[in-house]
């Protein structure tokens, strides 16, 4: 096989007019073309250097086929969602999953599963899984090493899971939000390479100083490159582009080559872009992926011009020399589907269930930041009656409560929240990260019952309630994070759910499940709920939601 276009050198952005030769999936030889210049310009695939499979609700197979369409020919991704659920069976899934279909997922060994020691997990990964995940090839680097306090203090059983890399020269990803000084700089010396938590500029310079290569995210949550993208033109051999965690409907609107677009209208040239998007993460990660030389594999994608990435502009996606996608439109065929395996033990709850006792006439309530990860503490009078602090949606203080998913009767785990307007009903999900135990925000104890046993009923998925009793919800059969369904059926069904928590339930955030999956992520400040309580992360210790 071969084509004639315009090759970009995603090295030195220098365009040449050739013919590439493509023979058992690689590149043969690129010849210099004569006459007329070519229409069409070749360039690498884009690279997602940091994504969380399972955020998209899909399995890998379902990822690799919408994440084609818009040029992406590899991810670096971190199971350790799955991993939290299920453990090694979990991570075993994925790779196999992944292996299905004609994509380049290059798997993490999960770091911190369980994230802390203040939830309730349903697994646990251990050095030795480490060391059998290393062994194996499942996984070719130690995904990110969310326990900073652990790093800090000598944790053992964390420094040999890093031993485990260092040994095999692996790479070791980083995740240290608003780490600074002498802190960061110890954490980085042990060996730890990149950071994807930087929200602030000055913040990742700091970072870089200390040796970190800094994975610029844009998710649908965290929303972090406007703050940052000026590192591609300062810092462009320190800086990859990441999703972290992408939900369907935003995966099926673009991916990578949303960032790149953006990063053009903001004048930096291509050659950054293309060390950032393509390059970088290739050369970090030693993945087995192509970067348009010879004797590459034949990974690229085919466009109309180099100033617009959107999806419908890219004409071909290859990937070993195979046909992947074409204008927008995958040709990754998924595969039968296999058991869904699952770890859910909750049982249905009663609105009685999630009565709070008023301890004091003062909240201590989390604060959600719509486009963040972080939360922020806040104080606020409590509203009650008949000794019960209650919600208060006037207020936009709503109840917040977490449910261990894996023991039948545990009590749930109460406090009050502010950020997320509702003014009716609740939103509840399966999602929440990392232990992914059920969460749920709502207005009322009533709504907050049938929301949870909705997604109970599913044995996992989202779902949102009003207070008439109409009900939306997505269930996600595969460990109650992903669906066995194509990704524009899930992508359906939960703009579906996204529509109902706007707008019939009135949440004022952008992506109101995003942001209550990251409510029960304890090593994230400032104030999370795990199924155990009220957690300060500043502290790192449990508080109460009275002050």
């Amino acid at each position: 096989m071969h084509i004639t276009a315009n090759v970009v050198s995603p090295f030195t952005a220098e365009i040449q007019p050739a013919t590439v030769e493509i023979h058992d999936g690689r590149i043969a030889a690129i010849s210099p073309c004569a006459g007329p210049a070519p229409a069409t310009f070749l360039l690498p695939g884009f690279v997602d250097a940091h994504v969380h499979i399972e955020s998209s609700m899909l399995t890998p197979a379902a990822f690799a086929r919408l994440a084609v369409r818009h040029g992406t020919v590899a991810t670096v991704s971190d199971p350790h969602e799955i991993a939290n659920v299920l453990g090694l069976p979990g991570i075993h899934f994925m790779a196999t999953s992944g292996r299905s279909v004609p994509f380049t997922f290059c798997w993490g060994a999960p770091a911190c599963v369980p994230a802390t020691a203040f939830e309730s997990p349903g697994a646990a990964v251990t050095p030795a899984d480490i060391e059998a995940l290393f062994q194996s090839n499942t996984c070719r680097y130690l995904s990110e090493v969310m326990n900073f306090p652990g790093i800090l203090a000598g944790d053992p059983d964390l420094l040999a899971k890093l031993a485990a890399a260092k040994k095999r020269n692996l790479p070791i990803d980083g995740h240290a939000p608003g780490l600074a000084g002498d802190a960061a700089a110890r954490y980085f010396a042990a060996g730890i390479q990149t950071d994807h938590e930087c929200v602030a500029h000055e913040e990742a310079l700091h970072k870089i100083r200390c040796g970190a290569h800094i994975l610029i995210r844009e998710g649908s949550a965290a929303k972090n490159f406007d703050a940052l993208r000026d590192l591609l033109n300062t810092h462009p051999d320190r800086t990859m582009l990441c999703s972290d965690d992408k939900h369907p409907d935003d995966l099926l609107a673009g991916h990578i080559n949303r960032l790149v677009n953006r990063a053009l209208a903001g004048g930096i040239p291509l050659r950054n872009i293309l060390r950032a998007a393509c390059v970088n993460p290739v050369e970090h990660y030693r993945l087995p992926v192509g970067l348009l030389r010879v004797g590459d594999f034949a990974d690229f994608m085919e466009v109309e011009s180099l100033d617009d990435f959107s999806t419908g502009r890219i004409l071909r996606t290859f990937i070993r020399g195979q046909l992947v996608a074409e204008r927008g439109r995958s040709l990754i065929d998924l595969p039968a589907s296999t058991p869904a395996p699952n770890a859910f033990a909750a049982t249905p709850r009663t609105a009685g269930d999630f009565a709070l006792a008023a301890q004091s006439g003062t909240l201590r309530a989390i604060e959600a930041l719509d486009g963040q990860l972080l939360t922020r503490e806040l104080f606020a009078p409590a509203r009650i009656s008949d000794g019960l602090a209650i919600p208060d949606p006037a207020r936009d203080l709503l109840k917040i409560a977490v449910i261990n998913r894996y023991a039948p009767a545990a009590p749930p785990a109460i406090a009050f929240i502010r950020g997320f307007g509702l003014t009716q009903g609740a939103i509840a999900s399966s999602v929440a990260h990392d232990s992914h135990n059920i969460v749920a925000v709502g207005a009322s104890d009533s709504a907050l019952a049938a929301a949870v046993n909705a997604v109970i009923h599913n044995r996992g998925g989202l779902a949102a309630v009003d207070d008439a009793g109409h009900e939306e919800s997505l269930p996600l059969p595969v460990a109650g994070l992903m669906s066995d369904q194509p990704g524009e059926a899930v992508a359906a069904a939960y703009a579906r759910l996204q529509h109902m928590a706007r707008q019939t339930l009135g949440s004022t955030l952008t992506a109101p499940f995003m942001t209550l999956s990251f409510m029960a992520l304890l090593v994230i400040p400032a104030l999370k709920l795990s199924d155990r309580g009220l957690f300060d992360a500043a502290q790192f210790r449990f508080t109460s939601p009275f002050a």
